[in-house]
């Protein structure tokens, strides 16, 4: 069985709770965890920035930006696919390996709401294909959401519906080493009070939230509120988008993620539409790093 790449705040909780000494590790290992220096990566979903890119123009571009790291999103122009033969996943993965950019895995569309349980049905299969695919090319997880809460369907209906489908994709992407990565997104389900009791059902810990930096964030009782509600499921992977919007509490979502040692990616989900992607792409990876480094001090 491969194993599962855990979260270091989470790995922190879980071996104090075993009764593990940390100063058993090896102590440069030792060092990062104490380390004020964070571990966060800057990386880049292909949505809309490199939906027309291949995989060589992903990659070149990303080198060429400082950008570390990527979610390749399904039925983009990249190619990267179910679709796939053997011989065509291991190319991908060689491709990756021998760059300077991380396959982080797979962004799926694959939604667990569906009202009709034969497309519910589909949905996990998918996912499950999705799973081996992102093994297959080198990935560490797949991105799935849900979508809606339906105006025709009692809400806690859907909520337990979501959550009972990702503990079962958990358990099988378990067997490939590959994190369930679920995209606080849609209609309802994106109101973080919302995926936190969806998260409650899902309770396989190889079920993951992907923080999305939606502005439901800001509702409610504000955001520092509505992040503590899932801060405790955060896995690899939170999406962004401009670092340098200011509809978005950026230098908050980064002092919160510092505070729990957070060691994942944050992957740009750009919306804009820059003449020159590059360029924007250098511009958002020099201010990540400034951002960073103040919190390194």
């Amino acid at each position: 069985m491969a194993k599962i790449n855990v979260p270091r705040r989470r790995f922190i909780k879980g071996t104090l709770a075993s009764g593990v000494v940390l100063s058993s590790m090896p102590l440069l290992g030792f060092q990062n965890f104490l380390s004020n220096e964070t571990q966060m990566k800057l990386g880049l979903v292909t949505y809309l920035w490199a939906k027309d890119w291949t995989v060589e123009e992903i990659i070149d571009n990303c080198e060429k930006s400082g950008i570390q790291g990527v979610e390749l999103r399904s039925t983009h122009a990249h190619g990267v696919e179910l679709s796939l033969s053997k011989k065509e996943r291991l190319k991908v993965k060689n491709r990756f390996k021998n760059s300077g950019v991380t396959l982080v895995g797979i962004g799926s569309a694959e939604e667990f709401d569906q009202k009709d349980p034969i497309l519910l049905s589909s949905a996990i299969k998918n996912t499950k294909e999705f799973i081996k695919l992102s093994h297959d090319v080198g990935g560490s997880g797949v991105k799935v959401r849900p979508n809606h809460l339906h105006d025709d369907v009692p809400h806690e209906q859907t909520i337990e519906q979501i959550g009972k489908a990702l503990n079962e994709v958990a358990r099988y992407g378990a067997d490939y080493g590959q994190e369930i990565r679920v995209e606080v997104h849609g209609k309802g389900t994106q109101n973080p009070e919302i995926m936190k009791r969806i998260m409650d059902v899902a309770h396989h810990p190889n079920v993951s939230v992907c923080w999305n930096c939606n502005q439901e964030d800001l509702d409610g009782k504000g955001f520092g509120h509505n992040f503590d509600l899932l801060k405790d499921r955060l896995g690899r992977t939170t999406h962004i988008r401009e670092l340098n919007s200011t509809d978005y509490p950026y230098d908050k979502l980064l002092d919160e993620l510092v505070e729990i040692n957070y060691d994942g990616w944050l992957l740009l989900e750009c919306r804009t539409a820059p003449a020159d992607t590059l360029k924007a792409m250098t511009d958002q990876k020099r201010l990540f790093d400034e951002m960073i480094r103040k919190r390194s001090k």
